[in-house]
């Protein structure tokens, strides 16, 4: 690793902590009705869209972050949603088919995910979590890096990220492997952020 990367590394580091902070201290303090209405419902923009695709990704929030399973209940129940699913703790995911009525299971990094016979499909749009984001399609994920070679093996897959307002930076330092977004939804708008939606 260059001394430039390893700079670059700490300081998304040190981003993510400050992120973090003010996630926790938002949903913290969001009033019930605020808490209650926000991503419970999808934009009309967006609503349209899904009609388009065939299988949509989204994700199990996990600690503070926004809980958007409410907006996808049509989806879900038709068999047309997928959430994330790791076998191991290794640097690879996929997406499994996932419908109301099946239990979430304790993958191997924390997060809920369905189960592990679940079938395997290939979202052709993706609603995914933010630590921090900019209007450019910037995004400051875990860490990991699973999303981004995600989305680097599925390039024509459309890149939604979902956030709370609060986390929005002016620019997020990026590394050759960060895969920008398409869009970001948060409780207040949605952001395009290049030409492909």
């Amino acid at each position: 690793m260059s001394h430039w990367s390893a700079d670059l590394v700490q300081q998304k580091q040190r981003l993510r902590e400050k992120l973090r902070f003010r996630r926790k201290h938002f949903a913290a303090n969001l009033d019930g009705m605020a808490q209650f209405a926000a991503f419970r419902a999808l934009p009309a923009s967006l609503s349209d869209l899904l009609a388009r695709h065939a299988i949509v990704g989204a994700y199990a929030a996990w600690g503070d972050e926004p809980d958007i399973l409410p907006m996808f209940g049509e989806l879900a129940a038709a068999g047309a949603l997928a959430l994330p699913h790791h076998a191991a703790r290794v640097d690879t995911m996929d997406f499994r088919r996932w419908q109301p009525d099946e239990a979430l299971e304790k993958g191997p990094w924390g997060t809920r995910q369905p189960a592990d016979d679940a079938p395997r499909v290939e979202p052709d749009l993706i609603f995914c979590p933010l630590v921090g984001f900019d209007r450019q399609g910037g995004r400051i994920g875990q860490g990991g890096g699973h999303y981004d070679r995600y989305f680097a093996a599925h390039p024509d897959a459309l890149r939604i990220g979902i956030g709370w307002s609060v986390q929005e930076i002016d620019a997020t330092p990026r590394e050759s492997t960060d895969v920008a977004l398409d869009a970001i939804l948060t409780e207040q708008e949605f952001i395009l952020c290049g030409d492909r939606l």
